[in-house]
This record gives structure tokens, C-alpha cells and sequence, in this order.
């Protein structure tokens, strides 16, 4: 959501990270999960605290948000 936020491509995300552009799908697909490294990394580049990007819970669907009945 970040990168999308911030109008960032996954190719200028990865190119300022030094990891491949598909490696950055994975990692907003789920299908990858960052070294301790490449996490800090990525929180450094957003500027956000790892509980903003990380978490051991999932994080909810965009517009999944549960509404009172």
C-alpha cells in the first residue's frame, strides 16, 4: 500500500533496495518473506516504524473493514 501511496513503482522500489523488481511483488503478495536485513531496509526507505510494514498478524483487506450491524 505504501509503494501504491506513493505513486513508487516496484521497479524504483527494488532498484533503491538492491533486490529484483519481482522480488517485490512477492513480498506484497506474501510469497516471500524479508531477511531481518531487507525489512529494515524497507521500513528505512518508506521512513515508517517495521509495525507500520510487518506484523505476526495479517493485516485486513483493503475495504474489508468490518462494519457495526
Amino acid at each position: 500500500m505504501l509503494r501504491a501511496e506513493r505513486g513508487i513503482t516496484r521497479r524504483q522500489l527494488a532498484d533503491a533496495l538492491g533486490v529484483h523488481y519481482q522480488t517485490v511483488g512477492y513480498l506484497e503478495r506474501g510469497e516471500f518473506s524479508p531477511s531481518l536485513h531487507l525489512a529494515l531496509r524497507i521500513c528505512a526507505y518508506f521512513e515508517v516504524p517495521v509495525e507500520v510494514i510487518f506484523s505476526l498478524e495479517p493485516f485486513p483487506r483493503l475495504g474489508a473493514e468490518t462494519r457495526p450491524a
